[in-house]
Parts: structure tokens; sequence; C-alpha cells
């Protein structure tokens, strides 16, 4: 498993295996996952290589977005946490080719602080 793995049982509400059952055609074939989070129904997922943010949509949440940002491209993020009358915290990644930020929606119970630990181990603890 790769540098997160020791978050997993900490951070993650996901089933690892499962997202890498769906995403299997995707990732590369040295490419590990190492860490998912839920987020309503959509998804972060951490690998060794990138970030992938699954964004489902429609009623069924069959139709699917899918970013893949790879960690060098990611030069800035931020968690704006939920205020006392919030109900909802927001992730934002800014990408190096673009002007805007990448904006999520976070749930007030999401685990804020394990993204952001992941976030920065994939933008700073990789080369």
């Amino acid at each position: 498993m790769g540098l997160l793995s020791g978050l997993l049982g900490l951070a993650s509400d996901v089933d690892v295996e499962a997202v890498r059952r769906d995403l299997e055609p995707m990732l590369l074939p040295n490419e590990e996952i190492d860490l998912a989070f839920a987020v309503v129904r959509d998804l972060i997922i951490f690998t060794s290589h990138r970030l992938i943010l699954v964004d489902k949509q429609g009623m069924t949440g069959r139709k699917r977005e899918i970013h893949s940002i790879p960690y060098r491209s990611v030069t800035m993020f931020s968690v704006e946490t939920a205020g006392t009358f919030e109900t909802d915290a927001e992730l934002r990644i800014w990408i190096s080719s673009q002007s805007a930020p990448l904006t999520r929606e976070l749930s007030r119970g999401s685990n804020l602080s394990g993204i952001q630990r992941a976030l920065a181990q994939g933008v700073l603890g990789r080369k």
C-alpha cells in the first residue's frame, strides 16, 4: 500500500477494494488506492499518483463525472468549515492550468481533517 494506508482505519468510510474494482479500468498497473472518502454520493479518492474526484449525477447516480488530477498540478487547496448556522463545508482545489478552483461541497459530518491531511500528503509529500 501507499503512504496513506496508515490513515485507512481512521479516516475512510469507503471500502477501498470496492472502489478499486469500480475504477480498475482507469488505474495504472502500479497505481494503488491509498484512501477514499465518501461525501454524500460523491467520492474523493487518493491514489499513489493522483487525486480522483467522482461526481455521481442524476437520480440513480449511474452518470458520473470523473476528475483526475495529478498531485503535481495542485498549486493550492483550502477547506472552509461549516459555521454555526451553515450545514455544508467547502473544499477548493486550485489546479495549475485553471484560473478558478475546483469546488466541492462537503457535508458537516465529513472528515475534514482527514481530507486535508491526505491532500497535504499527496501534494507536499510526493515528488
